[in-house]
């Protein structure tokens, strides 16, 4: 899976924590991908576009992403009856990146190819995100991360990275908004 990327450079949140010195610059890294991550689970959303990899143990009616927004689908793979991986042509399915979250449905006058009964038989490699720019992501997302980041900087004793549901309640409301069930 693609590394997750903070919408921010170092020096804005650093400009945003008002931190002029270098000495907490890998902390600050860190918490910046900290909370990026979080976030971004807790919304089931992707901020910087990047591929992402789902993997289902068989064909459902409809296929859903798990990460929003959807921008497209690279491969859509499954293994055959026969134990032999294959890449299902995209005029096979159709794709939804209207609606949130994504879909993947079969084509028109189609149904799902027949799979071997396997753990993690269909695979899907998907795009999602925002855009490649840390503007493209929405600015009611980008305060909440400001907000966590602040947050974690100030209370890392506290809180851990790891345990997020100590997220201020005001970042926890902007993220709110936006999240996918």
């Amino acid at each position: 899976m693609a590394e997750t990327t903070c919408p921010f450079t170092t020096a804005e949140i650093k400009l945003h924590l008002r931190v002029d010195h270098a000495t907490d610059d890998t902390l600050i890294a860190q918490i910046m991908l900290a909370a990026t991550t979080a976030a971004e689970h807790y919304q089931k959303r992707t901020y910087i576009t990047r591929p992402r990899t789902y993997h289902l143990d068989k064909f459902p009616r409809v296929i859903r992403p798990p990460y929003s927004p959807l921008v497209t689908i690279t491969t859509l793979k499954y293994i055959d009856t026969g134990g032999t991986l294959q890449t299902l042509a995209n005029t096979e399915y159709r794709v939804d990146i209207v609606k949130e979250p994504g879909r993947i449905t079969e084509a028109y006058s189609t149904s799902w190819p027949s799979i071997r009964s396997v753990t993690g038989a269909v695979q899907l490699v998907y795009t999602s995100g925002y855009g490649a720019l840390s503007t493209d992501v929405p600015d009611d997302i980008r305060a909440a991360l400001k907000m966590m980041i602040a947050h974690l900087y100030e209370h890392r004793e506290s809180v851990s990275a790891i345990q997020m549901h100590e997220m201020p309640l005001g970042a926890r409301d902007l993220l709110a908004m936006r999240r996918i069930f």
